[in-house]
């Protein structure tokens, strides 16, 4: 089984950039199989990570960046995969 975990902020005003540093530089206590990092128009952040793992598993997330580096809460999903 995998499950994928989803995490998505959007920077304050003008600290995109700072944003995605932070995000960059997280460190998760454990390998996930992978992590992508992206950005997208209105500074926002979106980090994908997958897990060898069930999905209600306890698997280590991001956690939130200060509250003055956001304009809003930080969005979490899971996902899981569909079979074909």
């Amino acid at each position: 089984m995998s499950v994928a975990l989803m995490w998505e902020a959007k920077a304050a005003e003008g600290r995109g950039g700072e944003l995605l540093a932070w995000a960059r530089a997280q460190r998760l206590d454990g390998s996930p199989l992978r992590r992508e990092t992206f950005r997208a128009p209105g500074d926002r952040v979106l980090v994908i990570t997958w897990w060898d793992a069930a999905y209600d598993a306890d698997v280590p997330e991001l956690p939130a960046p200060d509250a003055e580096l956001v304009s809003r809460p930080v969005h979490r999903w899971r996902f899981e995969p569909v079979d074909d």
